[in-house]
């Protein structure tokens, strides 16, 4: 049976992560933990840090403001903001709300994170010309 998980130095990390963090996702992870998102499903910890450089790299001030964690047992869920600005598009802030399932291995690493949020309605719909078509089909799948 697997301990509870202390995700408090996890959730500190996840919030305060910056590009020079990266090399230090493996005090978090496993070495053959299993990611994915809406774009990304990788495995390692090296892919992991792949999708994150890969945020810094398109992004301006990417952040994580996590709003709620729920633990039970090996497992938890973590309800968050990831706040940005995008630099192809002279745009004010921006926030994607989602939540990431984390499950852990007997020695306390994430084995399997899986990020939950709605591409649809928390980015598409907030680029030009492409928002306001994910708006025209939302009304009309609506009616």
């Amino acid at each position: 049976m697997h301990a509870t998980p202390d995700l408090q130095p996890f959730v500190a990390f996840f919030e305060q992560l910056r590009r020079e963090d990266l090399p230090r996702l493996g005090r978090f992870y496993a070495a053959d933990t299993r990611f994915k998102d809406p774009f990304n499903e990788v495995v390692g910890v090296e892919a992991v840090a792949g999708i994150f450089r890969h945020m810094f790299d398109t992004l301006d001030e990417p952040r994580f403001v996590v709003r709620d964690v729920i633990v039970q047992g090996d497992q938890a869920f973590l309800a968050w903001d990831f706040l940005f600005r995008m630099r192809r598009f002279d745009r004010g802030g921006q926030c994607i709300r989602g939540a990431s399932h984390l499950r852990f291995g007997p020695d306390g690493l994430i084995t399997e994170h899986r990020d939950y949020w709605d591409a649809a309605e928390e980015l598409y719909e907030k680029l030009p010309l492409v928002g306001g078509l994910m708006r025209w089909l939302k009304r009309r799948a609506a009616s």
